[in-house]
C-alpha cells in the first residue's frame, strides 16, 4: 500500500498541470487569485489524500476479518468437543455480527466525505478556470513580443536576401566584364 501511494506522489510530481505548463511558457501574473488557488488546491489534495486513506483503511479492515473469518470457519471443523465447536460457532457468528455493524458505520462515515469533497473540488477547479482566463488574456502581451520577433526576423532576412541578390549581381557582373 505504501509503495502504491509512493508511486502515485511520484507520478503526480512529474505531471504538470496544462496551466502550470502555459505559466513556465507566457509570463503571467496571478496575483492574489493564484495564491488563493494554491493555498485551496493543497487543502484539496491533502483532504483527497486522506479521503484515500480513509477508503483504504476500511478496505483493509474488511478484507482482514474476512480472512479472518474465513480461517475461523475453516478451522470449527478440527475441534473434537462439540460443546467448544458450538461455543466457538456461536462467538464466530456474534464476532461477524459485530464486525459487520462496525465496518458499515466506517463506510456510512466515509460516505460523508464526498458529498464534503465535491463543493471544494469545484471551486478550486474554478478558480483555476479563472487563472487559465487570465492566462488566454495574457496572450495579447506575448502576441506582440512574438509580433515584434517575427518583424524583426522579417527585416533580417529581407536585408540577408537584398546582401545576396546585390553579391549576385557583382558576380554576375564582373562575369560580364570577365567575358
Amino acid at each position: 500500500m505504501r509503495d502504491a501511494r509512493k508511486s502515485q506522489e511520484e507520478a503526480k510530481e512529474e505531471f504538470k498541470t496544462a496551466l502550470e505548463k502555459f505559466k513556465d511558457l507566457v509570463d503571467v501574473e496571478g496575483g492574489r487569485l493564484e495564491e488563493k488557488y494554491e493555498t485551496l488546491n493543497r487543502e484539496l489534495e491533502r483532504s483527497e489524500d486522506r479521503a484515500k486513506q480513509v477508503h483504504d483503511r476500511i478496505h483493509a479492515v474488511r478484507q482482514v476479518s474476512n480472512d479472518l473469518f474465513k480461517e475461523w470457519q475453516n478451522e470449527l471443523g478440527k475441534y473434537s468437543d462439540r460443546t467448544l465447536r458450538a461455543e466457538s460457532e456461536r462467538d464466530l457468528r456474534e464476532t461477524k455480527r459485530r464486525a459487520e455493524t462496525l465496518i458499515a458505520a466506517m463506510e456510512r462515515a466515509e460516505d460523508r466525505i464526498t458529498p464534503v469533497l465535491k463543493p471544494m473540488r469545484d471551486r478550486v477547479l474554478f478558480l483555476k478556470h479563472n487563472l487559465n482566463a487570465r492566462a488566454i488574456g495574457s496572450l495579447n502581451k506575448e502576441l506582440v513580443s512574438v509580433r515584434g520577433n517575427v518583424d524583426s526576423l522579417v527585416a533580417e532576412l529581407e536585408r540577408s536576401i537584398k546582401e545576396a541578390d546585390d553579391f549576385i549581381k557583382e558576380m554576375n557582373a564582373e562575369d560580364g566584364k570577365a567575358g
